[in-house]
């Protein structure tokens, strides 16, 4: 099996990651295809409840190239498959202000079954963005004299 493995590169820069969650995603066969060949984007994507379910918006799924008639739409919402109890937890913490639901990564279970991680995450400033940036520049620097 490919090894699979879309990640959001701004979700660590954007958000303080709080709680992370694994969910599976109802998904057709030609968007289950086109995301084995690595053709999905996350970047945009964010998570929104309606009622008491959990959809993902404006993630980006190439349309399969061999795919006829039968091709999906590129950035419909697509249903998070999640527990009861899980859901709960992150109705309870969006309502909570400055935080929200953002993918982090697309990857293969061990079953072969597509997963997204998802994160209960707080926007940062711009302070806290120079924060960690002067951080990761110490770290480096550090890093080069041993």
């Amino acid at each position: 099996m490919a090894n699979l493995n879309i990640l959001n590169k701004k979700a660590g820069f954007n958000y303080a990651l709080e709680q992370r969650f694994t969910a599976g995603l109802s998904l057709t066969g030609t968007e289950v295809k086109s995301i084995k060949q690595n053709n999905a984007s996350i970047s945009e994507a964010y998570c929104v409840f309606e009622d008491t379910e959990l959809f993902i918006k404006n993630m980006h799924i190439s349309e399969w190239k061999f795919g006829s008639y039968l091709n999906h739409d590129p950035l419909r919402s697509r249903k998070l498959l999640l527990t009861k109890k899980e859901l709960r937890k992150l109705k309870k913490g969006i309502e909570t202000e400055g935080y929200t639901i953002i993918p982090v990564r697309i990857f293969l279970s061990e079953r072969g079954f597509i997963k997204i991680e998802i994160a209960l995450a707080k926007g940062k400033k711009l302070f806290d963005k120079r924060e960690d940036i002067k951080k990761k520049d110490i770290e480096r620097e550090h890093n080069r004299k041993f």
